[in-house]
């Protein structure tokens, strides 16, 4: 990796290669903003940079992203480098040999696994495992021996903590301890998109940077740059639907067709639309269920998180058009012909309400309720509010 390959952030790119150049890095770092602007991803080119070893110091540049060091970073095998995120409590007596044989964490193994290798795939993903009572302080103290030991001539230790507003209340006042009396050697970097939730105490010991979220131009851009083979529509469907979170767009980016004439988010699109007009033909409610029923057990959730946000950009742009018939800044420019007409036919749609449930129906869907049931209560709501008046 490299500097070049953060996307927007600059200002906060700016501050730290100053103080790499200056002699004056700090030794603990709270790196804060919206969830999916990025930071975990610039904490990890710090890692890869003070490890690096064709850097030479270049904090311009930032490293290299070919040596074995980088590739170990990349990994989330380097030696220096430690990153925590909730775990379960049952990975946590690693040493005990009758436990490594439990079923239990054997089962907690494999889920740690399953989302390091999520993580590997989408660098703007933060993990944390479902059944974690949160950052444990088993975590800080297994940090506070690893602090005692130097790193290889030259290099750092990096301790990344994702979360860290969802540290433990004893495993805070243990990490306090740490940044009390931080070993030189050592450099803490605490993410977190709520900060107010950590410690007063914990979050005067860091020197802060506010991550802002990424805009839609320097998403374009980016992607510009470095996935040129992506174009209208779906470069407008990407940008809108991830309004600013890396995550989202890097999720769009990873689910792509690329063997299918018609890309993956833009098929799933035409199939909401599809159902739309099923749930809006009149007298066939009965079609509108099965459709329903269809989409929930078919698609994955990931899917139908998109399927539902391609209805809500759908909607904002017949938002945009009944108020402006001119408008021309489209989430779908593709289809701005079904765009008017929709507009047209449903002069009196109460749109922020749609827009509302929608993006309730999304968030059940990201919070683990049952699909059906989400997809029956929103086909039931968008039925009554979209019947002309």
């Amino acid at each position: 990796m490299s500097w070049s390959k953060i996307i927007g952030q600059q200002q906060q790119i700016r501050v730290l290669q100053k103080a790499l150049e200056t002699g004056r890095f700090a030794h603990a770092y709270l790196f804060t903003g919206p969830e999916g602007s990025g930071k975990e991803s610039v904490a990890f080119e710090i890692a890869a940079l003070l490890n690096c070893r064709n850097a030479a110091h270049n904090s311009q540049e930032g490293s290299c992203g070919l040596c074995p060091d980088c590739q170990q970073v990349v990994e989330f095998m380097h030696p220096n480098v430690e990153y925590i995120f909730p775990v379960e409590s049952a990975l946590l007596d690693a040493g005990d040999s009758a436990k490594k044989e439990n079923k239990r964490f054997t089962e907690a193994k494999e889920r740690y696994d399953s989302l390091i290798g999520k993580k590997k795939e989408n660098p703007y993903f933060s993990p944390a495992m479902e059944r974690s009572m949160g950052i444990l302080t088993e975590q800080i103290i297994t940090l506070q021996h690893k602090a005692l030991f130097m790193p290889n001539e030259g290099s750092k230790k990096i301790f990344i903590i994702s979360q860290a507003e969802r540290l433990h209340p004893s495993a805070a006042n243990k990490l306090l301890k740490l940044l009390e009396e931080p070993p030189a050697h050592v450099v803490f970097i605490l993410v977190s998109s709520r900060p107010e939730a950590l410690l007063p105490t914990i979050r005067s010991r860091c020197q802060a940077v506010r991550f802002s979220r990424v805009t839609s131009r320097e998403l374009r851009v980016w992607l510009a740059a470095n996935r040129p083979e992506i174009v209208d529509p779906e470069l407008s469907f990407i940008v809108s639907f991830s309004r600013g979170n890396l995550r989202l767009a890097w999720e769009l980016l990873n689910n792509r067709g690329e063997n299918s004439p018609e890309t993956a988010t833009i098929a799933l699109r035409n199939q909401a639309l599809d159902y739309l007009r099923t749930v809006l033909t009149p007298s066939a409610f009965h079609k509108a269920i099965i459709s329903c029923e269809q989409n929930a057990k078919n698609l994955s959730r990931g899917d139908l998180t998109l399927f539902l946000a391609a209805l809500l950009l759908f909607f904002q742009d017949a938002n945009h058009r009944r108020i402006d018939p001119a408008f021309q800044e489209l989430n779908n420019p593709d289809i701005s012909d079904a765009i008017n007409r929709f507009a047209k036919n449903f002069p009196n749609a109460d749109f922020f309400q749609i827009s509302t449930i929608t993006e309730e129906a999304i968030r059940s869907i990201e919070r683990n309720v049952n699909p059906l049931l989400v997809m029956a209560a929103f086909t039931a709501q968008i039925k009554v509010l979209l019947r002309k008046v």
